[in-house]
């Protein structure tokens, strides 16, 4: 019988530590957006960090964050600071726009001796101020320059040391360790260029807009690096780790940044008023109009929170204070009938909650299938009502009013088209989209085409039946009911 080794002491809590410690991908992803590739980069050079195995005299790990306005460039490495630190706040963050001049450069680093005000002319990077960015759960300080482009030459040329040694002279000869440090950069280089790949405006270009997201993945990471490459110097770009380019934010990702910002007004509303405060309740309705009025391809999700900000914040401000919103209530948002508009009120006490996210009507007696979507759309906080028949399909749309349909051609007691036309007279505005894995006739294809029932070839893939059902019901946001 051999004997055991011996666990040394405290290895027993090392190790439970190690186990019990959360997912950093997993909660960043909850935090950053329609950004999947960006956070699997980063995130290994922080665990690099945490393992005790980062690189000796260079920084941790230097980012060049790329990518059109308002997909999250900032919203990453504020996010980061959440994880690690707890707090946003915990980042040290130079603002390149306020360098564009040579002589600003100094304020960098402070004035040497002899220089007039040399003791006054603090440094805005210094070891206390990296320093005071950690906490007691992460030693690992994040130091961000934004818009790196719009500093001055002499900016860049400064940073040649930081990004290649991890040690920055200051003016009055002392130095700054960047060895526990991430720098990002974050620019809009190439942005107009990338604008004009996502949207193009006319030739034979604009008519390719069902190009996959890989392939213009792959043309704005070109385009991208080709505008890097103009701008700085080589010796510059060869000390960047990684040049990430940010991809413009789809419909699902639009739907999450509005869920984010709803429950942080709603946690804002619980903490500030304590035992005053309300539920909100924002139907999935209301946030497809936030989405339509909070977002575009060119400026991405920037104006949502203004959106939010205004149709949403101050109008319940308004309401709490004039005392018009009792303790413990459910304020609901509904969208007003102009379409203009929201309107707020306080509901009833047997009044229905109205559901945040679309409820879907699934019509195929393939219970395997049934099954599978219903998880899928679980995971994304849907509902799905199912039926194996056009007679229970009719029955629920009655009761429930779903948001949309997915039908299948072949049905027991009848086709789906047929059904598609039925349940259209019970709710001309459904969005409708047929599954078949045959061909329609003549006839029932021209009924599709008329009446605007995309049709779904089987085999198909999951995230071609969530996009088309996303796509449908933005179109009929949009158009009003």
């Amino acid at each position: 019988m051999t004997d055991r080794p011996k666990t040394a002491p405290g290895q027993k809590s090392r190790n439970r530590q190690v186990a019990e410690q959360p997912d950093l991908t997993t909660i960043l992803s909850s935090k950053v957006v329609g950004q999947p590739n960006v956070i699997n980069v980063i995130i290994p050079y922080v665990e690099m960090f945490q393992a005790g195995l980062s690189p000796e005299n260079r920084p941790v790990g230097v980012f060049l964050l790329l990518g059109p306005t308002g997909t999250g460039k900032t919203r990453t490495v504020e996010a980061l600071a959440e994880v690690l630190h707890g707090s946003s706040k915990n980042l040290l963050k130079v603002d390149c726009g306020e360098f564009q001049m040579e002589h600003e450069v100094a304020k960098l680093i402070g004035a040497p001796p002899g220089y007039l005000g040399h003791r006054e002319t603090q440094p805005m990077l210094s070891q206390q101020k990296l320093a005071s960015v950690t906490s007691e759960r992460s030693g690992l300080s994040l130091v961000l320059f934004d818009e790196i482009e719009k500093a001055a030459p002499s900016m860049t040329r400064l940073l040649l040391g930081v990004l290649d040694r991890g040690v920055l002279r200051l003016g009055d000869n002392s130095t700054v360790n960047f060895e526990k440090s991430l720098v990002f950069l974050t620019s809009n280089l190439g942005a107009k260029e990338m604008m004009r790949e996502i949207n193009p405006d006319f030739g034979f270009q604009s008519a390719t807009t069902g190009a996959s997201r890989e392939d213009v993945s792959d043309k704005l990471q070109s385009i991208a690096l080709m505008a890097v490459r103009k701008k700085f110097s080589p010796e510059f770009v060869n000390r960047i780790d990684h040049v990430i380019t940010y991809q413009p934010l789809n419909a699902e990702s639009f739907a999450a940044i509005t869920d984010h910002e709803i429950a942080s007004l709603q946690n804002h509303v619980n903490t500030r008023l304590g035992t005053r405060c309300f539920n909100i309740e924002v139907p999935f309705e209301t946030r497809q109009w936030l989405i339509e009025r909070g977002t575009s391809a060119e400026y991405g999700a920037r104006e949502l929170k203004r959106t939010i900000h205004k149709n949403l914040t101050q109008p319940l401000a308004t309401m709490v204070a004039k005392n018009q919103v009792e303790p413990g209530t459910r304020v609901r948002v509904e969208v007003g009938k102009d379409r203009e508009s929201l309107e707020l009120r306080s509901t009833g006490p047997g009044e229905t909650s109205a559901p945040a996210h679309p409820t879907v009507l699934l019509v195929d007696d393939n219970r395997d299938l049934l099954q599978f979507l219903q998880r899928l759309m679980a995971e994304s906080g849907w509902e799905l009502l199912a039926a194996e028949n056009a007679s229970e399909a009719r029955k629920i749309v009655a009761k429930r009013k779903p948001n949309a349909a997915l039908l299948d051609y072949m049905l027991p007691d009848g086709n789906g088209v047929e059904l598609a036309q039925q349940l259209r007279g019970m709710m001309p505005k459904l969005p409708i989209i047929m599954m078949t894995g045959s061909v329609l006739g003549p006839e029932e294809e021209a009924i599709c085409e008329e009446h605007d029932f995309p049709v779904l070839r089987k085999p198909f893939l999951a995230t071609d039946v969530m996009n088309q059902i996303r796509a449908r019901i933005t179109a009929k946001t949009k158009t009003g009911r």
